[in-house]
């Protein structure tokens, strides 16, 4: 079973009505001026500026509220989402879309992006040039956006995001400093995808989320599917 879940009628007033971090007090990268998401895709443009351009069919940007108040964020497109150029939409994306839903929310009020824009062959880890080529613009999408959470989803986009070596299993369940907004690593979807059992655990570190965005949990953490 998955994290099947009805969002509960009332809540959109209370999540869209973004409340500004109080430790961020400007632009989230020091000394630049922060960006709209569309001047963002538009500065990145046809991107050819690693080797996953060659192989990708479609580029995946990002999508949800440019006034989110929680931001998602996986490692790399993967075949679905090449096809589409849109973000987890794939088996692992209907499993995020289903923990969302769960929240008590919608796609549509938060937004979901990935370290690399292209899809790395093979569903590979995006390599670390490719990384490199793309963080940039993941870091604007954050500046512009300004979550109050992010949600890493696995080892490849919390070492990105943190500048660590430091696996998923020693990082998930506690909240984690970016530049002034809460970050909290977890597993990536496909990895509930493998091991089902994990859910539990990934819905624990959901309701500290919620709890972080003021929310209430809709339902008890032991009624989740497994």
């Amino acid at each position: 079973m998955g994290f099947e879940f009805l969002p509960i009628p009332g809540r959109d007033e209370v999540f869209s009505s973004k409340i500004e971090p109080e430790s961020v007090t400007g632009p989230i990268d020091s000394g630049t001026e922060v960006m709209t998401l569309q001047a963002i895709r538009q500065e990145l443009g046809n991107c050819k500026r690693c080797k996953l351009h060659k192989t990708r069919k479609n580029m995946v940007f990002g999508e949800g509220s440019s006034n989110a108040r929680l931001m998602f964020i996986g490692e790399g497109p993967g075949a679905d989402e090449d096809e589409q150029g849109r973000p987890f939409v794939g088996r692992a994306g209907k499993l995020l879309t289903s923990l969302i839903n769960k929240m008590g929310l919608r796609r549509e009020d938060v937004y979901i992006a990935n370290i690399v824009k292209c899809r790395p062959p093979g569903n590979r880890d995006p390599e670390q040039d490719e990384v490199k080529a793309c963080i940039g613009f993941l870091k604007s999408q954050i500046a512009s956006i300004t979550p109050e959470v992010i949600v890493a989803l696995g080892t490849v986009a919390t070492k990105a995001i943190l500048s660590t070596d430091k696996p998923i299993t020693r990082l998930r369940g506690e909240f984690r400093d970016y530049k002034g907004i809460k970050l909290m690593p977890t597993y990536h979807p496909s990895y509930l995808l493998r091991n089902p059992s994990a859910k539990t655990i990934v819905w624990t570190d959901a309701l500290k989320v919620l709890k972080a965005l003021g929310l209430e949990a809709p339902e008890p953490a032991e009624n989740v599917g497994t």
